[in-house]
């Protein structure tokens, strides 16, 4: 029972709440160990609040998923969890993460609970809504860019970066779409009610157009990435971007592998390779160059 509770939590999802590391590595404070112990606590509670979301998507959706050839297998899907184990776990949860984050934060709390609503809204309601249903998950990426925000002192965080984040979110989120239409094929309306209005030809569209606006947008952001003013240097990291962007659109045209973006970040080496020069080129431009 206790590796099914953990498996609600859905830990392979985690690679999501790094996120929450941009406002510190951006500001450069990541070498400060209080800044960055700070940080890592909001993280370490976003991954557990996220978690109390998807166990209580997996209460509403067990039917569903139980017609799903992967989801089928989740603890409460596949009766390894019952419905009253999951409801217990999660009020304990909810009880830690916001107790717990009040007092590292009181704005990381107001995080927490303006993302649970969020999400709780999109459980219920909004993921039946087309476009809306990413427009919800790209928000709840904004949140927790905030959350790593609220917990420490930022002298400068460049607005390019909320859009930027949005932007990717939502490219991830109709890349994922896209995936799940041509693994689901004709069952695609009976496991997400959303996949009945969207097709193969229009997600295309939607993801060329993310895609430009994603690359345009984090070229503006190496305008003025550095606050004391303009030097470029972060231009030197756009290359990177567009490899690992054109590497993630190749795979959601050839693989299922991608029907979960976060599977992208641990199986897919050239992605991997990409995001890790990426991330060295950034610490460089901004620790060592500025």
């Amino acid at each position: 029972m206790v590796i099914a509770l953990f498996e609600t939590l859905r830990p392979r999802q985690w690679t999501k709440n790094l996120v929450i590391f941009a406002g510190l590595i951006f500001d450069g404070q990541f070498t400060q160990l209080n800044p960055f112990l700070r940080v890592l606590a909001a993280t370490v509670l976003f991954c557990l609040v996220s978690g109390i979301t998807y166990t209580i998507n997996d209460l509403r959706d067990v039917e569903a998923d139980r017609l799903h050839p992967h989801k089928r297998n989740r603890p409460i899907a596949s009766g390894r969890l019952t419905k009253n184990q999951a409801l217990v776990w999660i009020i304990f949860l909810s009880v830690v993460t916001l107790v717990s984050g009040y007092l590292l934060s009181r704005n990381l709390a107001l995080v927490f609970v303006a993302y649970t609503l969020l999400i709780l809204a999109y459980s219920l309601w909004l993921k039946n809504i087309m476009i809306l249903d990413v427009l919800i998950i790209a928000t709840g990426f904004v949140l927790r860019v905030l959350a790593g925000l609220s917990v420490i002192s930022v002298a400068y965080f460049s607005p390019w970066l909320f859009i930027l984040t949005f932007l990717l979110a939502m490219f991830l989120g109709f890349g994922k779409r896209l995936s799940e239409l041509r693994l689901l094929e004709q069952d695609a309306a009976t496991h997400r009610k959303t996949l009945d209005g969207y097709s193969i030809p229009l997600l295309t569209q939607y993801i060329l157009i993310l895609l430009a606006a994603i690359m345009i947008t984090y070229i503006l952001y190496t305008f003025s990435a550095q606050q004391n003013g303009p030097t470029y240097t972060m231009m030197l990291t756009i290359p990177f971007v567009i490899y690992g962007i054109f590497r993630y659109v190749y795979l959601i045209q050839t693989n299922l592998l991608t029907a979960s973006p976060e599977e992208v970040l641990l199986h897919d080496r050239p992605i991997q390779i990409a995001i890790a020069l990426w991330g060295i080129s950034v610490i460089a431009v901004i620790y060592l160059v500025l």
